[in-house]
């Protein structure tokens, strides 16, 4: 069995590292539904980059806070392209609140859509994979703070710690039924949520002064760990996290 994925879901796909991971899926030469919240205009750049590699891209307005919007993603996949082969729970928010400013708004809207939405996708996504046969793979886009403290973020920082064991437990599940789960975890990315640190030389410097390899990560770069880790080159990965940082874990303390 061909085992190149060809149907592939992408929450926030319209946008930043979102984006990237669409665009990246196409010179695999997959097929995407791409859902998004913002920015339709953003569409029709990236169903076009697609088109060139010869895949398609199928844009869905979704909220993924619900189930009627992820069951649209779902079908979305399987309608247009027979199947679903990888399920990227991507879309995420933060509030960038210390626990002591958190409100309780502040607090579910994080869960909402970075944890609750990553654990009901990979359902919908699992449940896909087991009535279709032949497995599937899942990914979630977490962060280095599923595991390193970000004081002044702690609802995100609590959301991402979720996803990691979300990847964990249900890969130990989910394997025996074929389904691999996989967290990527960027680091710092050149993303429109960095747009500020960016764009200010002096904390510009001091972050990139704190990564091992001089410098933050491209979308892209993220993008292509994302196809690499649902494609069959990475069969054998599953319940555990990639890191993609440049090292920055590794000695680096309050950014």
């Amino acid at each position: 069995m061909d085992r190149t994925p060809q149907s592939v879901v992408v929450t926030g796909g319209n946008t930043g590292i979102g984006a990237a991971i669409v665009e990246a899926f196409g010179r695999a030469g997959a097929n995407v539904v791409m859902d998004y919240v913002a920015h339709p205009e953003a569409n029709a750049a990236i169903e076009r980059q697609v088109a060139e590699t010869g895949g398609r891209v199928v844009a869905v307005d979704a909220d993924i806070t619900c189930d009627a919007g992820l069951e649209a993603l779902r079908a979305a996949a399987v309608e247009n392209f027979g199947r679903l082969d990888v399920w990227v729970n991507n879309a995420g928010i933060e509030t960038r609140r210390s626990l002591l400013e958190t409100t309780r708004e502040d607090f579910e809207k994080v869960m909402a859509v970075d944890l609750a939405a990553s654990y009901f996708g990979a359902q919908v996504a699992a449940r896909q994979f087991v009535d279709q046969g032949g497995g599937g793979v899942i990914v979630n886009v977490s962060s280095v703070h599923e595991d390193w403290p970000m004081p002044g973020n702690t609802a995100y920082c609590v959301a991402k710690g979720g996803i990691r064991m979300l990847t964990r437990t249900a890969g130990v599940e989910l394997g025996p039924k074929g389904i691999r789960v996989v967290n990527v975890a960027p680091g710092a990315v050149d993303t429109p949520i960095n747009t500020a640190t960016m764009n200010d030389p002096e904390q510009r410097r001091t972050l990139t002064g704190a990564i091992p390899l001089g410098t933050v990560a491209s979308p892209q770069q993220i993008g292509d760990v994302v196809a690499f880790v649902s494609s069959e080159a990475a069969s054998y990965i599953t319940a555990t996290t990639v890191v993609v940082d440049g090292g920055i874990m590794q000695g680096s303390v309050g950014l």
